[in-house]
């Protein structure tokens, strides 16, 4: 353990070190094991590994009969979270696009059943932030906090939802979660969830990007509609009853993303861009 890089709600977040490379370690509180558990179980599921979902090492238990610590090791990112990274950094269209399209891989294999005899069953998240989304040195993104994370064993037609007792992050909340409207045995209803809270996050990027040398400065979704920590009902009072979306920039309507490098990614997320602001009403 080399420094506290982190604090959160379920405990802190240190830099290591393991056979001379550097790792993070997330450190639970031991009210949260469930969660440890949880994140613990996922991250081992087979065909979990993907470049854009955060690497695991390994998990561990310490402690004696008067203290236990909870220990998840996992790659390093010195760029930190998305949030971070937006706080600090401009982003040019090919930038925007690269950490786009990078989370929402990640997104699409976590949502992705894979079959055969050594399956990966459908997972949806949960608690989808810019906080929850780390950056690589390579300026992509890989998807990170899976302790909240629900499995689809498609079997038995079951939703595996975890035991703990945490929920997910107020002001990403979607509408069937704040008005308590969604299907829990459905799982398309949590894949549903994650959209509209990736949606969000791709709000954050956009305002990021410049475009006619202008851009915004970083701010949170919602942050002129609720208070810096808002509470369910400030959340309900606006995404469902007044059914208000953060707005969408004037110049964001007339700018062409014109990235040659990518190409091959522009038109899906150009798609994927559009299939977003439907769901929110904007378009």
């Amino acid at each position: 353990m080399v420094k506290q890089i982190g604090k959160g709600r379920y405990g802190e977040v240190w830099m290591g070190r393991w056979r001379g490379e550097r790792v993070a370690v997330k450190v639970f509180f031991t009210t949260e094991e469930a969660s440890w558990f949880r994140e613990t179980e996922i991250y081992q599921t087979v065909l979990m590994r993907h470049e854009n979902i955060l690497g695991f090492i390994a998990a561990d238990i310490k402690g004696t009969g008067s203290w236990t610590q909870l220990y998840l090791i996992t790659d390093y990112h010195e760029s930190g979270s998305l949030y971070d990274y937006l706080k600090s950094t401009t982003l040019d269209t090919r930038a925007l696009l690269r950490l786009s399209y990078s989370a929402v891989s990640g997104l699409c294999h976590l949502h992705t059943e894979i079959f055969g005899t050594q399956g990966k069953p459908a997972i949806a998240h949960r608690d989808l932030k810019s906080k929850n989304i780390l950056v690589k040195k390579n300026s992509t993104c890989c998807i990170a906090d899976l302790g909240l994370a629900v499995k689809f064993i498609s079997d038995t037609n079951e939703v595996d939802i975890p035991p703990n007792t945490r929920v997910g992050t107020k002001r990403y909340m979607p509408p069937e979660v704040l008005d308590e409207s969604l299907n829990r045995c459905h799982f398309q209803s949590y894949i549903m969830a994650d959209m509209y809270s990736f949606g969000l996050i791709l709000w954050e990027i956009s305002r990021r990007c410049v475009s006619g040398g202008i851009m915004e400065e970083y701010q949170l979704p919602y942050h002129d509609l609720v208070p810096s920590d808002p509470s369910y009902e400030d959340m309900r009072e606006v995404v469902c009853i007044k059914r208000q979306r953060p707005s969408f920039a004037n110049r964001w309507s007339s700018d062409e993303v014109q990235t040659p490098a990518l190409t091959t990614h522009t038109c899906e997320v150009t798609l994927f861009l559009m299939d977003i602001r439907a769901a929110f009403g904007w378009l």
